[in-house]
């Protein structure tokens, strides 16, 4: 690793809303950070072509999720190689990480800020970087929460059409057949649009900055997660809550099944997002904030009081699955909580 976490000095606002390129060994990774580094560390890990900005800004946008979020951790974003704000082509001489590159990434960005045991947060592909990663360093993980993950090696239809799409990439760049693709991986057809229905304001959005991304570094990433493997076994050995979320319309929801499957019922819950596609944190942010609370209990955390009269989640009950609902199976026992306990190491 470039630097040592010792050699770097914490200070508690001079983090704030601030982003870093860190050099490491295994190559330059950017990470925005945000809030306290006096409080727990949520490491975030966004999806293919995508950062902090483009996937997880409905969901701190979304003023009751925030406030659980930033009351209790402070966040930090990491961003796949190449893909950060302003990002430069990687050079080509640099060799294409493998996923557990990739992974062992992670742990080089936490030991580089000096930190310990983390929550985690990822979507989709970053969903299994952050998979890999808790399965590779088990001891540096408090708790998973995976948005539309992957946990399967692709199959061989998802296989030969990643490669097609980074052909395309890496001959012809961000052209619109590559957009139309992507926003179809992270969003449902309804608000996608079509002939008679106009693309929605988060879509549009979205579509102007994947233009902004180089379209080399997102070849890159492609390149990593199509090498993946399966990590389903691995699953079982985990003893940290996960908590999955899943749109209906997702493409990735057998896969998000098969994984809450294979997770141990008793540290695990699935909640699926009716009329939403792939990237939850973006089309229905508010779907994410009542599981997230009950979840946040199992570790003493809570939302500000003060917020806790407004509106919240506009997800329909019945489509929470019960076992969210049944914190028991969670390990987790329901209690009044009036202080925040620190999480422990």
């Amino acid at each position: 690793m470039g630097e040592s976490s010792g050699s770097v000095s914490v200070d508690a606002f001079s983090f704030a809303g601030k982003e870093h390129i860190v050099k490491l060994s295994r190559g330059a990774v950017a990470v925005a950070v945000f809030g306290d580094p006096e409080k727990p560390a949520l490491v975030t890990y966004p999806d293919v072509a995508l950062n902090y900005a483009s996937c997880f800004q409905g969901l701190f946008l979304c003023p009751e999720t925030a406030s659980l979020l930033l009351h209790n951790f402070c966040i930090y974003h990491i961003s796949p190689p190449g893909h950060e704000l302003g990002a430069a082509s990687i050079p080509p001489e640099v060799p294409v990480p493998s996923v557990n590159d990739l992974a062992d990434q992670v742990a080089d960005v936490l030991d580089y800020f000096g930190l310990g045991s983390v929550m985690c947060l990822g979507v989709m592909a970053g969903a299994y970087i952050l998979t890999l990663f808790s399965i590779r360093h088990s001891s540096r993980v408090l708790g998973l929460i995976l948005v539309s993950p992957i946990c399967r090696a692709p199959s061989w239809t998802e296989w030969f059409y990643s490669k097609v799409v980074s052909n395309l990439l890496y001959f012809y760049g961000m052209c619109g057949l590559i957009e139309d693709s992507l926003l179809q991986r992270y969003f449902s057809k309804e608000v996608r649009g079509g002939t008679d229905v106009t693309e929605s304001d988060i879509v549009r959005a979205c579509r102007s900055l994947l233009v902004e991304r180089q379209s080399t570094n997102i070849w890159r990433f492609l390149q990593s997660i199509n090498g993946r493997y399966d990590i389903s076994e691995g699953l079982r050995r985990l003893r940290c809550r996960t908590l999955i979320f899943v749109g209906d319309s997702s493409l990735y929801y057998s896969d998000a099944l098969h994984m809450a499957s294979k997770l141990d019922r008793r540290y695990s819950a699935l909640v699926e997002v009716q009329a939403c596609g792939s990237l939850v944190t973006e089309e229905q942010p508010h779907a994410m904030l009542i599981p997230m609370e009950y979840f946040f209990m199992g570790y003493g955390l809570y939302r500000p009081s003060q917020l806790s009269g407004s509106p919240r989640s506009p997800l329909s009950p019945p489509r929470i699955s019960p076992e969210l609902l049944s914190p028991e199976s969670m390990g987790i026992k329901l209690k009044p909580i009036k202080t925040r306990a620190s999480l422990q190491v």
